[in-house]
């Protein structure tokens, strides 16, 4: 571009960049040899130049875990990853997935993002250690376990979510309610198992808590119906997620079980294996959308050395269905 305008590329450098001291005819030359040339500024040049991006990475620790990025049925993902998608372009950002970044190759730019959101950590999570030890600004979907110094999390309120499910097997009759939850060390496992145990204690009954990796899917389920059932069939069975509550119900009935009538069934996560179960089963319909933009909120502010408002709690809705309608 240099070599057609005639001038210098410091000329032209200045010239796009509008800085320096040429003159204004010599500034519009050469924005006019640009033009003719078709020229657009390299984004990401000018971006590692300012040390900005205007991008962020987004890292799903339950399906780096799971090792599947798409597991069948599980639209949850998909729905928080669409919504933080629009949620960053609506503030002239853009969005990129990155896997665990602690395995090799690492995808490139990936330390060079702006900062990061990180679903479900877990405990002492390797990723958040990385982004710490590269001074990367990051934010949680869901409070890092063992972490109170973190305050830069957003999640919807699981002790709520979990007592307002809790409540409405009780309305149905309930009183002896086994809860299901995965294996992964994140706070969505362990804070709706500390609120389960304390609402046994409240109603004096013995839990049965039963834990089932999140990768065993609905086959799991219906393995684990079988414990359940010769355990003793509950007044009703809590699944965090949605595969492993269509699966224990599928094996629950399997054996005669009636549902609902013998048990209820309620999963704490919706998911397409929980509406087209027959009955569909009631789910928690998590807040993607409220979520992601509280994230991005705390992350803009983080990014500009500003302080931000967090930790922030955001608000499920409960999916009432046929299996805990009696």
């Amino acid at each position: 571009m240099a070599r057609k305008a005639g001038v210098s590329i410091t000329a032209v450098s200045h010239a796009l960049n509008d800085k320096g001291t040429l003159s204004a005819a010599t500034r519009e030359h050469i924005r006019a040899v640009a033009d003719q040339m078709g020229y657009e500024a390299d984004a990401l040049a000018r971006g590692l130049r300012r040390s900005t991006m205007g991008a962020v990475g987004l890292v799903l620790r339950s399906l780096d875990v799971l090792g599947d990025y798409a597991p069948a049925g599980v639209d949850v993902f998909e729905r928080f990853v669409g919504a933080a998608a629009s949620q960053a372009l609506a503030r002239n950002l853009s969005l990129m997935l990155v896997p665990d970044l602690t395995r090799k190759p690492v995808p490139p730019l990936a330390f060079s993002l702006d900062g990061y959101i990180v679903t479900n950590p877990h405990v002492d999570d390797p990723v958040i250690a990385l982004l710490e030890d590269r001074g990367i600004p990051y934010v949680t979907y869901g409070r890092p376990p063992g972490r109170t110094d973190f305050t830069h999390w957003v999640s919807e309120d699981d002790t709520a979510s979990a007592r307002l499910i809790l409540t409405h097997l009780e309305a149905g009759g309930a009183r002896r309610v086994a809860l299901v939850r995965g294996t992964d060390p994140n706070a969505w496992n362990l804070e709706h198992q500390d609120t389960y145990l304390r609402w046994c204690s409240e109603q004096r009954v013995t839990p049965r808590l039963y834990e089932l990796a999140e990768r065993s899917g609905v086959e799991g389920g219906v393995e684990l119906a079988a414990r359940i059932a010769d355990d003793g069939v509950p007044d009703a069975v809590f699944c965090l997620t949605g595969r492993h509550a269509a699966g224990v119900q599928r094996g629950l009935m399997a054996r005669g079980v009636r549902v609902p009538e013998d048990t209820m069934v309620v999963a704490g996560s919706d998911s397409e294996h929980a509406r087209n179960s027959r009955p569909a089963i009631s789910a928690l319909e998590l807040n993607p959308v409220d979520s992601s933009a509280a994230l991005l909120d705390i992350l803009q502010s983080l990014i500009a050395g500003r302080p931000a408002t967090a930790p922030r709690l955001t608000t499920a809705r409960f999916r009432p269905r046929a299996s805990t309608r009696r």
